[in-house]
């Protein structure tokens, strides 16, 4: 099968969806697929104007053109990607949406203007865009004309069915983990070892945005230093980087918690693995969260996650099995709070993370892909589709930029655009 994979953000960016779709292409090319990514994101080197540059193997159409800040929008892109999409014998379209996704949204609209199969997954939270989807009534054409809806959680599916309406199925997509990346070679964390004056270390990442509420991890966990007994030590330490750090430095300071929390900044996946490794409790208090994939990697890694229980995070974490969720910022301090003063709680949650690994295993994950490419080739509602002009999707215009590869990652690993 010869995919299209259409997302707004791609490397060198550093995201969610970025990390996301660059690791289905790979697995979906050692499924034995063919696979191809369109989007506006330049390359590295500031390619764009429709260049394919080679990412890791997999042909990457540069759609950008140069704009301030390198905002991944083109509405000049669709008649070539249009064309792109005919001449190469494409199977199947794949869209990937974020928050605000003006690229991927015209590329719904090429792909189904061919008849190109297609399936459109959500990678956030429609809350806030919901009135203009509703509006404009884009998802719910989407899907009476044969497109295979999906986000990548059950509450971000909930949020995407409420507005395309009844009648319209929307699927669970998840994100994907390398399972045996993640998972610890040993006993996570030395917190258990009582009597040895070593801090619990609690561990959170992401990026230093306000949506993301980098500045409630402080305030969680230091209501929780307040909430546990004082001889019981603790730490915390928020990898990340973003506009909200002297937002954190400032409160750091003005509550004196210098000598137990640091914010050491962004580190790549090996370095905030290792970091997981020796750790004890993972917090996050994101209330948007479509997902939460740096939560989902300190749960393969092993440590009890400590999240609220309206987002995206319960579909991989049990209340009471793989951590404690909260329903709100107090209730996420007295779970924290309880799980650095009860080691045996600690070790019961860490051991079942340890040993039951989470369902969004990337094998089970790109299995799905292929399963929502069925249910959008086996649409009735889609347009039938012309006949291709021939010609290799690669090698349709633009020139190739040899040697780019991406790589690298945020210690926010987090989902969200």
């Amino acid at each position: 099968m010869k995919v299209a994979l259409l997302t707004d953000c791609y490397l060198p960016r550093l995201g969610g969806i970025e990390v996301q779709t660059h690791d289905l292409a790979a697995h979906l090319v050692a499924r034995g697929h063919e696979v191809e990514v369109f989007t506006a994101t330049p390359g590295p080197r500031g390619e764009r104007h429709g260049v394919v540059q080679p990412v890791d193997g997999i042909p990457v159409h540069r759609m950008a053109v140069r704009l301030p800040f390198e905002l991944p929008v083109n509405p000049l892109a669709p008649p070539e990607v249009r064309r792109r999409l005919e001449a190469g014998s494409f199977d199947v379209a794949h869209v990937h949406m974020g928050v605000v996704s003006p690229f991927a949204t015209d590329m719904v609209g090429v792909a189904a203007s061919i008849g190109l199969p297609t399936a459109v997954t959500w990678h956030c939270l429609m809350d806030r865009s919901a009135p203009l989807f509703r509006l404009l009534g884009q998802a719910r054409r989407w899907g009476a004309a044969g497109a295979a809806l999906s986000a990548v959680s059950g509450v971000a599916a909930t949020n995407v069915a409420a507005v395309v309406g009844d009648g319209v199925p929307v699927h669970v997509f998840p994100n994907g983990i390398d399972v045996d990346h993640w998972r610890a070679p040993g006993p996570v964390g030395q917190g258990d070892d009582e009597g040895k004056g070593r801090p619990v270390r609690v561990v959170a990442a992401m990026r230093f945005a306000a949506r993301k509420r980098p500045l409630a991890v402080l305030e969680v966990a230091h209501r929780a230093r307040q909430l546990a007994p004082a001889d019981v030590p603790m730490s915390l330490t928020l990898f990340g980087e973003g506009p909200e750090r002297r937002r954190l430095e400032a409160y750091v300071r003005r509550h004196d918690l210098a000598d137990w929390v640091s914010l050491p900044g962004r580190v790549s996946r090996e370095e905030l693995r290792a970091a997981y490794w020796d750790s004890d409790v993972y917090l996050t208090p994101a209330r948007l969260e479509a997902f939460g994939i740096a939560a989902l990697e300190a749960r393969t890694a092993g440590l009890p996650v400590v999240a609220r229980r309206d987002t995206g995070v319960g579909d991989f974490v049990v209340d009471g099995v793989n951590g404690l969720l909260g329903s709100d910022d107090d209730a996420l301090a007295h779970g924290l709070a309880r799980l650095v003063t009860d080691p045996g709680l600690r070790r019961a949650i860490a051991g079942t993370n340890r040993t039951v690994p989470p369902a969004q295993a990337w094998s089970s994950v790109a299995a799905l892909a292929e399963q929502e490419y069925a249910r959008a080739a086996a649409a009735p509602g889609r347009r039938a589709r012309g006949p291709a002009r021939g010609g290799s999707g690669s090698g349709a215009g633009g020139a190739v930029a040899d040697g780019a590869v991406a790589d690298g990652a945020v210690a926010d690993g987090a989902a969200g655009p």
